[in-house]
């Protein structure tokens, strides 16, 4: 099967959850927003809907017949299918409690620099989001990677079970997307298991020959991870 992933061309955003997996899987699939016409065909399905099933907002998949939106949903989903989840009840649900987690953190990340509407550039809100992203930095940041870190140190290597599932490469790119966005906050992030496993899943073969292409987007200021020195003093 051939994946079709749909999401904004030119940034990685909550799209690159699902490419993570896809990539580490080896799997096919067409980033449909990068292609000629693409973004033709996304707003089309936003607009119509896709197979029947109508996204509120990219990212959504296509595999086969079936259509599956939201980030950590469409990880789960490919996850399951492509050798990357848990084999368990107890461990599936385990790691989709992480992934979802981890949306929450995402979309706490986005507000930092859009804290007051999405419908407002960056440098209209500038005085809110240097509150927002204070309290992000002192209270929040150190809350959800705390979190993993206590998991980790719990379980072992990875997150859940043995072995790398979806869970992890989610934590992997929560972790250089905060990096990136608050580099001098991450700096003082007891998180030495968490980095570890950052490095790890960074090495895994077919992730390091992704993460080293052009298809692997850098992060820029148009992204839910963005850099902005005045949010990170």
């Amino acid at each position: 099967m051939t994946y079709e992933l749909y999401y904004w061309p030119g940034l990685q955003g909550r799209g690159e959850f699902a490419r993570l997996v896809l990539e580490d899987a080896g799997a096919a699939y067409v980033d449909v927003g990068r292609e000629p016409g693409g973004m033709k065909k996304l707003l089309h399905a936003l607009e119509h809907g896709l197979d029947g099933v109508r996204p509120f907002a990219p990212p959504f998949l296509r595999a086969g017949k079936v259509v599956i939106a939201q980030s950590a949903n469409i990880a789960r989903f490919l996850g399951e299918r492509l050798g990357l989840a848990p084999s368990s009840v107890p461990g599936d649900l385990a790691a989709a409690t992480i992934a979802l987690t981890i949306a929450d953190l995402v979309t706490e990340v986005h507000d930092t620099h859009h804290p007051t509407t999405v419908e407002l550039a960056y440098e209209k809100q500038k005085p809110a989001a240097k509150k927002r992203a204070e309290a992000f930095r002192e209270e929040r940041l150190p809350k959800f990677t705390g979190w993993l870190e206590d998991i980790l140190k719990a379980n072992g290597n990875v997150l859940v079970g043995r072995s790398v599932t979806y869970a992890d490469l989610c934590a992997f790119q929560a972790v250089v997307g905060l990096e990136y966005a608050f580099p001098n906050a991450m700096k003082k992030q007891k998180v030495k298991r968490l980095r570890a496993l950052r490095d790890r899943v960074a090495a895994r073969p077919k992730l390091a020959a992704y993460l080293a292409s052009p298809r692997r987007i850098p992060f820029n200021e148009t992204g839910i991870f963005r850099h902005y020195p005045e949010l990170d003093p």
